[in-house]
């Protein structure tokens, strides 16, 4: 789907859209706006992909990606709009089909799913899913999904959703077919079943080292390959914690006290040890997974991942909602004017000395 060369990359933005704890008391409704001026900003300074994902959590805005991805469609020309992820296991996938066709009917075809089974868990008491079926259920509807997408009209049983009895599901997408993705947090399993699949993956990498994601990168492609895919059009894309600003100075000391705040309140629910300004440190410097510094620094980790990981997606997750929006708009700004082009220049470059 690139809309670049073969030896380039396709960059943009995930997003949870944070929204709590608000220092500055910006309500859901607000961050869902400015949601809509990310993406619009984010199109004109020629940035390939938007991507927002599902939570249902007091501290994120986001339960309805589509929606909001909607919202920005008609307003944008050329920018990918996504999810990043869609909670599969708690959803139904007629319905994440259907909302999806829909922004690809409203935005002429720029809509991608990327499906997961959640890091989250919230969603699944909500809409009365049983944890115990976590790995089943997200099986079985991807399974579903990938059915929808292939046919207009559908003939499935499973075992945790009534059987369709060809029946048709509409809107049908303008993309055939329309791009679903598998996001993952690093499982195995998760990269090999996408590998026979083939379909495009998604690696977020919020900790230690991105080359250690080689392995998995691996797998997927060995699974691929076995399946009988073409392994050179595989796609593949990461997501990982940044934000740039005009020195590396002041974009690590404005992300820090951020970046912790949100790193501890994750922490104290997963067992974490505290995060500090030397894991902090450590995890901005050359060869770890946060993205923080100046646009030639960021730059040059973008084009070491690729040379690591041979991606052909990197996605900035630059969302922490006690920064001023004005600095998050400057962060996708720069990324876009800055950055991107850098990237892009040493890729051609290394491509064209072989």
């Amino acid at each position: 789907m690139s809309n670049h060369t073969t030896s380039s990359i396709e960059i943009g933005i995930s997003t949870f859209l944070e929204a709590a704890p608000r220092a500055n008391g910006i309500t859901h409704a607000e961050r869902l706006r400015q949601a809509v001026e990310e993406i619009n900003l984010a199109d004109q300074v020629g940035l390939d992909v938007y991507a927002i994902g599902e939570h249902h959590r007091a501290d994120y805005a986001s339960s309805a990606p589509a929606v909001i991805l909607a919202a920005a469609a008609s307003t944008t020309k050329r920018i990918r709009l996504s999810s990043a992820v869609t909670v599969l296991s708690s959803d139904d996938p007629v319905r994440v089909y259907q909302a999806f066709s829909t922004l690809d009917g409203i935005s002429n075809g720029r809509a991608e799913i990327m499906a997961g089974r959640g890091s989250f868990i919230e969603s699944f008491p909500l809409f009365g899913y049983d944890l115990n079926h976590y790995d089943s259920l997200f099986e079985e509807k991807l399974e579903l999904l990938l059915a929808i997408r292939e046919s207009e009209k559908v003939n499935w049983k499973g075992g945790h959703r009534p059987a369709i009895k060809n029946l048709g599901v509409y809107p049908r997408a303008v993309q055939e077919p329309l791009p679903v993705w598998i996001g993952t947090g690093g499982n195995p399993e998760s990269a090999v079943r996408a590998g026979m699949l083939g379909l495009p993956v998604v690696f977020a990498i919020i900790g230690g080292m991105p080359e250690r994601f080689a392995p998995l990168v691996n797998l997927y492609k060995e699974a691929a390959e076995k399946a009988g895919h073409d392994v050179n059009k595989l796609q593949i894309a990461t997501h990982s914690h940044g934000f740039i600003s005009d020195t590396s100075e002041k974009a690590a000391d404005m992300f820090y006290p951020a970046t912790e705040a949100m790193m501890n309140t994750i922490g104290r629910e997963r067992g974490w040890s505290p995060y500090t300004r030397d894991t902090f440190d450590a995890a901005r410097s050359l060869r770890g997974a946060l993205y923080v510094g100046d646009p030639e620094y960021v730059a040059e980790k973008i084009v070491l991942l690729r040379k690591n990981l041979g991606i052909t997606r990197f996605l900035l997750h630059a969302d922490v909602s006690t920064l001023p929006h004005h600095e998050l708009l400057r962060t996708i700004e720069l990324l876009g004017t800055k950055v991107a082009p850098i990237v892009r220049r040493e890729l051609d470059r290394e491509a064209s000395q072989g």
